[in-house]
């Protein structure tokens, strides 16, 4: 790690480790102007030597040769600026690269920054996620995906409390989470970087847990406790934004409320026609055709334009009534909040969802899905006999016979549980 470095190398470099994460990093001029922008050609050459899992502070020393408290300091400094992300378990420190999204994107947008030119990085990152479909592509390849919705408990009064999971309520993760930060939205921060953001309130992203106290002690995010975060929640709803959040049952790292205007997922899923980039729900809107007076409240609130008017059969007056596509409703529960007729009330689906039980257990899903499961295996850039064995990994990996077979739910749960078993005993954060 001592040599001289070439600038323009190391950040193409960097961009194809990025690339080998589950959600990818297509090459572009944006991107390496990006990572140009937040990156020395150092930094970039140290970055791109880090795993995509947390690892231990020895484990690196090893795999890249520095001293242990020179390489503690760098790289302490890069997570202060949001570059690497650390997590300290009992008197061990861990580090890992963190992808382009959920990672690079929301640590520069979350707070504001004199540092950096982040009007500039607003116009780069829109042109590298809008301008074509190749990241978009990326980041949603696959069934499994990053962030899932949570519905609005207060439309679910019909329900029992025991027929709905704690995983599935907004207010249960806030107030079981042992650390939560507070951020701004990232998708709107960057909007008002363009003089194109709605008037949503702003620090409206939550993080929790290890990655909370990771960001808050970083600066990235404002420590608060469950009172305050509920409190956030509860004007987020009012303001009518959908809770997203890491598609995850257990442990989850990240909540944001999102609008339709500003939010990079539900922009992705209109403008590339790619309504399965977020997982609804289990709940599905479901709307009294009697109540119902066709205002286009809930029409104008769905984030994914999954509401329409149809005409009502029923009366000769005219009248049209709400209805609603169930493959592109995400079960957010929106539509009841606006509706003054109370003729809105959300429904189980008759299919439920599979969520990932951890965050491991997700990535391994999305990296099994998306042939990517030989770069999360074998997570060492620099060794060339795991590239040997990856090699033969991949090759088998990509014939139609192991597809075939991992296409069969029953192997492919199978597979990845026994992978998933082994794999989480080697890091206590993930």
């Amino acid at each position: 790690m001592g040599h001289a470095v070439n600038p323009e190398r190391e950040h193409h470099l960097l961009r194809k480790r990025l690339d080998r994460m589950v959600t990818g990093a297509p090459d572009s001029p944006q991107i390496i102007q990006i990572l140009s922008l937040l990156f020395s050609p150092e930094d970039a050459r140290l970055a791109r030597y880090l795993p995509a899992r947390p690892a231990p502070l020895e484990d690196i020393v090893r795999r890249i040769g520095l001293p242990a408290d020179e390489l503690d300091a760098r790289l302490t400094d890069m997570a202060h600026r949001g570059l690497v992300l650390d997590f300290t378990v009992g008197e061990k420190r861990y580090f890992m690269l963190p992808p382009v999204v959920t990672g690079l994107f929301e640590f520069v947008f979350m707070r504001q920054r004199d540092n950096l030119p982040q009007q500039e990085l607003a116009r780069l990152f829109d042109a590298y996620m809008y301008q074509d479909d190749r990241y978009a592509r990326s980041l949603f390849a696959g069934q499994t995906q990053i962030g899932r919705a949570l519905v609005h408990e207060e439309a679910l009064a019909d329900y029992d409390h025991n027929e709905v999971l704690d995983w599935e309520r907004a207010t249960q993760v806030i107030e079981r989470a042992a650390v939560i930060g507070v951020s701004l939205c990232a998708c709107r921060h960057t909007k008002l970087h363009q003089n194109k953001a709605c008037d949503a309130p702003l620090e409206t992203c939550f993080s929790f847990n290890q990655t909370a106290d990771a960001l808050t002690r970083n600066g990235i995010a404002r420590k608060i406790d469950a009172a305050g975060a509920l409190e956030i929640l509860s004007q987020s709803k009012q303001a009518g934004l959908a809770q997203i959040g890491d598609n995850v049952q257990r442990d989850m790292i990240y909540m944001c409320n999102c609008c339709g205007c500003c939010c990079t997922f539900f922009n992705a899923m209109r403008l590339f026609d790619m309504p399965k980039a977020v997982m609804s729900s289990n709940w599905v809107m479901q709307v009294d055709t009697k109540r119902c007076r066709g205002c286009n409240k809930c029409i104008a609130a769905c984030p994914v334009s999954a509401i329409a008017l149809t005409d009502n059969k029923e009366t000769t007056d005219g009248t049209q009534y709400a209805v609603c596509d169930a493959e592109l409703c995400l079960g957010c529960g929106v539509c009841h909040c606006v509706c003054r007729f109370d003729a809105i009330r959300m429904a189980r689906r008759e299919k439920r969802v599979v969520t990932p039980e951890t965050t491991f257990d997700r990535v391994a899903l999305m990296a099994l899905e998306r042939g990517k499961l030989v770069d999360l295996i074998f997570d060492e850039p620099a060794n060339l006999g795991y590239r040997a064995v990856g090699r033969l990994l991949s090759l088998l990996e990509k014939t139609p016979p192991a597809k075939a077979l991992l296409a069969i739910k029953p192997l492919r749960s199978a597979f990845l549980n026994a992978f998933v078993r082994k794999a989480k005993n080697m890091s206590p954060v993930f």
